[in-house]
């Protein structure tokens, strides 16, 4: 948020989020985990070729985040009595060319709460990727892919219980 201000103050804003995510994203990109913090959040997605992209509006993916942002922001002002931006720029992303890194990527993203002291792991906290990789529910994240990223789903919970060095990631992400 800028100025490190709030993102999601109540429950109702995390699933908004999510809804819009799911609307302006999902259709343009692969999404291999995520987690929504009070202030920021994270999301590791493969933007999907043009032809690959199954909306009947064709709209650059730097054009749909802008969309989800800008609907966010709309929705958040009126929910709180406030106006402006409510998103620091620029966003940042990073392209990850290797399996380590994506793994510890998807490590780090779902023990961010678990970083930030919220909880002490990452299935104790009901705003990340990790309960839909580790359940059978139906799911629009690529669970699949990251099961075998990780060599099954024992291998997953297994890795996720490891201290994450979390200023390397930072560092190599840039954050």
């Amino acid at each position: 948020g800028i100025n490190s201000d709030i993102l999601f103050k109540e429950k109702s804003n995390f699933q908004h989020f999510l809804n819009l995510y799911d609307e302006h994203i999902n259709p343009i990109a692969e999404t291999y985990a995520w987690c929504l913090m009070k202030n920021h959040f994270h999301f590791l997605v493969r933007i999907k070729e043009i032809e690959e992209i199954t909306s009947t509006k064709k709209v650059l993916p730097s054009q749909t985040f802008s969309n989800l942002f800008n609907a966010y922001t709309k929705a958040y002002n009126k929910w709180h009595n406030r106006h402006g931006s409510l998103f620091e720029r620029p966003f940042r992303r990073k392209q990850i060319d290797y399996d380590n890194y994506f793994q510890n990527v998807i490590s780090y993203i779902h023990n961010n709460p678990v970083h930030h002291r919220i909880c002490e792991h990452p299935l104790e906290y009901p705003w990340s990727s990790y309960l839909s990789c580790v359940s059978e529910k139906p799911t629009k994240l690529q669970r699949e892919k990251v099961m075998e990223l990780f060599n099954g789903l024992e291998n997953f919970k297994s890795i996720h219980t490891e201290k994450v060095d979390c200023f390397a990631i930072e560092s190599f992400l840039g954050i």
